[in-house]
């Protein structure tokens, strides 16, 4: 029984982080984490943090989800090329008071960052705790805050000052955050709001944090000092439909009652619980459009022969517009099959057209395919001289927003394909 439910249930990848005991590496991850993605039905995948690994991603397919959630600062030169306005000494003083977290792994910034890029690009359900929200916010194009002591609380009253870490009572320090009405957080910690104070109190071990949030996201909850604590993407975030992609700074798996496993409130697991319900949906996603596109559609003998001749017209078509080969005369016939197929367009399935004209073009329509080419080339040129003049910030909102229409495009089109492939399979 556990052997079929290992293969049934949903992966989650969790990266881990290095440590050194006994004067050894050692890579670990922590347990409240696998115990909440266990409990909700999914089963944890620990990547571990080691040397190349960050090649070896698509060993690790499926990927149903992916929970970042612990490690060093990140890299600053993968999310800015100026540091800040910090001096040498100011640096070095936020490397003495945070030892353990400003040693920058460079091995995990790129695990962890192909991870989030790759659940962007197909949609994976994504949660990040602290560190992985700040990973999620980098790989958007956001930036982030170098040290929050030196860059926020020097600048502020005593009073709205946030002490977002304490070494020595680690678990047991608490800060307020004020919560994003209408927003996920709202709803998970609603019950535990006092009338008309969106407030709770959180955990937190960290002393850096977003700086400039990506455009593609929402805040969901701030510290009193104005940091951001959660945010989401709301165009990325319906769980029953597999949809999740969110950050938060503060640790709810963590706010725990002293000496107990008592959660501080009944919100704390939801955010685990939401995530995986996505990561099941997501799954089940995956499971139907694979059995949807491997049936086989079954043509009869004359058509698969009729088939064939078109596949070979178009692929002469494709050798000579991308290799700009002459056709010899004696084989000139062998395009007309191709041809006559664009101009019936009834030979074959919608499916089979799609797929067939992605292929190349004839040679009667390849110079439109130049000209469209050379006109591809002058407008590529121009893009970059007009990029050439524009700010940082104004390259990374431009990359967010075309990211955001890319991400629009790729799930209409998907929609639309499946649609295609429905009517042929079925």
């Amino acid at each position: 029984m556990a052997a079929n439910l290992s293969v049934v249930l949903p992966r989650v990848l969790i990266v881990s982080r290095r440590t050194v005991r006994k004067n050894k590496f050692v890579d670990f991850v922590g347990e409240y984490h696998l115990d909440l993605i266990v409990s909700y039905g999914a089963v944890p995948v620990i990547v571990p943090r080691v040397s190349g690994v960050h090649m070896l991603l698509d060993s690790f397919e499926p990927i149903h989800g992916v929970l970042l959630c612990e490690g060093e600062d990140i890299d600053p030169s993968l999310y800015n090329d100026e540091l800040s306005d910090l001096s040498p000494e100011e640096l070095e003083e936020i490397r003495r008071l945070h030892a353990s977290d400003t040693a920058i792994d460079k091995e995990k910034d790129t695990i962890e960052l192909r991870l989030a890029k790759l659940c962007l690009e197909r949609n994976i359900p994504y949660l990040g705790i602290c560190r992985g929200s700040q990973v999620l916010n980098v790989a958007c194009g956001g930036t982030l805050l170098q040290d929050i002591g030196k860059e926020i609380s020097i600048n502020l009253p005593e009073n709205q000052r946030v002490s977002h870490m304490d070494y020595d009572n680690y678990d047991g320090h608490r800060h307020v955050i004020n919560v994003v009405a209408k927003t996920p957080l709202h709803h998970w910690f609603e019950d535990s709001l006092e009338d008309e104070k969106m407030e709770i109190s959180v955990n937190s071990y960290h002393h850096q944090g977003v700086k400039k949030l990506a455009q593609r996201f929402v805040p969901m909850a701030f510290a009193p000092d104005g940091l951001i604590e959660g945010f989401y993407d709301p165009d990325a975030y319906n769980p029953t439909e597999g949809k999740f992609i969110m950050g938060l700074q503060f640790h709810p798996e963590r706010m725990r009652q002293s000496d107990t496993d008592e959660f501080d409130y009944p919100g704390c697991t939801f955010a685990y619980q939401e995530f995986v319900k996505a990561v099941v949906a997501y799954q089940k996603k995956l499971i139907n459009s694979s059995i949807r596109i491997q049936k086989p559609l079954k043509l009869n003998q004359e058509m698969e022969k009729k088939r064939k001749i078109i596949v070979r017209s178009f692929s002469l078509a494709r050798d000579i517009y991308e290799k700009g080969r002459t056709m010899q005369p004696s084989k000139t016939a062998d395009l007309d099959a191709g041809a006559e197929f664009l101009e019936s367009n009834t030979a074959l399935s919608l499916a089979q057209e799609a797929r067939l004209m992605q292929m190349g073009a004839t040679v009667r329509n390849a110079s439109s395919y130049l000209e469209k080419l050379k006109m591809n080339e002058e407008k590529e040129a121009l893009a970059r001289k007009v990029m050439g003049k524009m700010s940082m910030e104004q390259l990374s909102d431009l990359k967010s927003f075309y990211h955001m229409m890319g991400q629009i495009c790729s799930e209409v089109l998907e929609r639309k394909f499946q649609g295609i492939v429905n009517e042929v399979t079925f």
